[in-house]
């Protein structure tokens, strides 16, 4: 039934200044409004909205996902911006920490200002 319709994310942030900085600046992301509860972003033509809380608890798994073509060439990007990839003790990942699933999918772990873990993959062609 709601498989028609578009879909929007969410994350959250208690730091607002922080997390804006980092999805606008290292990220990119283009704003589309914004108002006292959050702001809005274009992610490749969806909406990403980044409301604004009084007090977070991060999940320990991913909440937000960009499949990229290139994974390792996304990763280059983020590091000369200064973003740091997550290493699992429990998971083999690559030099540049990325994982390689059985299916050949490769992802890579991130987080945000607030503790948020997000990630990118690239899926087998």
């Amino acid at each position: 039934m709601l498989g028609k319709y578009d879909l929007m994310a969410f994350v959250s942030t208690a730091e607002p200044a922080k997390a804006r900085a980092f999805y606008e600046g290292t990220l990119g992301l283009a704003v589309l409004a914004s108002d006292d509860y959050g702001v809005t972003y274009d992610v490749n033509g969806r909406r990403l909205r980044l409301s604004f809380v009084q007090e977070l608890k991060p999940a320990p798994y991913s909440v937000l996902c960009w499949v990229v073509p290139e994974i390792r060439g996304v990763i280059a990007a983020l590091t000369v911006k200064e973003v740091v990839l997550e290493r699992y003790e429990w998971m083999q990942q690559d030099v540049h920490g990325v994982w390689t699933a059985p299916d050949g999918t490769q992802v890579a772990w991130f987080k945000d200002p607030d503790g948020n873990v997000l990630s990118l993959a690239q899926f087998v062609s």
